[in-house]
């Protein structure tokens, strides 16, 4: 009884390897897509469709000030940001590498970025990184922030 318990264990154990390959390999692909949505709604300038990618408690970490916290501030200064870059024809755009990856309710996804003016010089690159957290099924950011590769003008 106890072989055929073991047997039967290993034998499920093995089954579920694929399985969780594949589902690693949609989480991380869910998160990509999030990050896609991030970039439309930015270049959108869309508050609400901003807003909505981050969880009610998430933490906005901008370079050079203060995190900011909770949706509806993150709503707030990531709309500041984006009627601003749309302002002055900065365009926003990721860098063609990214990875990202899962375990449980738990992601992250990485890359480059970088900025044009409106007349299409590249005006900062640099790199982002972000938590996201699974909530109803749903991947959402948790924690978020970049930072240029150099340092601003002064």
């Amino acid at each position: 009884m106890k072989a055929q318990l073991a047997g039967v264990m290993v034998l499920v154990a093995v089954c579920a390897v694929p399985a969780l390959a594949a589902d690693a390999k949609a989480d991380g692909a869910a998160i990509k897509a999030v990050d896609q949505a991030w970039l439309k709604a930015f270049a959108a300038a869309d508050g609400d469709g901003l807003a909505k990618l981050y969880d009610e408690n998430a933490v906005l970490m901008p370079p050079g000030a203060p995190a900011v916290t909770g949706r509806a501030a993150i709503r707030e200064f990531l709309l500041k940001e984006a009627q601003g870059a749309g302002k002055s024809g900065m365009v926003f755009s990721f860098g063609e590498k990214s990875d990202s990856g899962a375990s449980g309710n738990l992601g992250w996804s990485s890359g480059t970025y970088m900025v044009k003016d409106k007349d299409g010089k590249v005006v900062e690159t640099g790199k982002y990184l972000s938590v996201d957290k699974k909530v109803n099924g749903k991947w959402m950011y948790w924690r978020d922030t970049w930072n240029a590769d150099s340092a601003a003008p002064k």
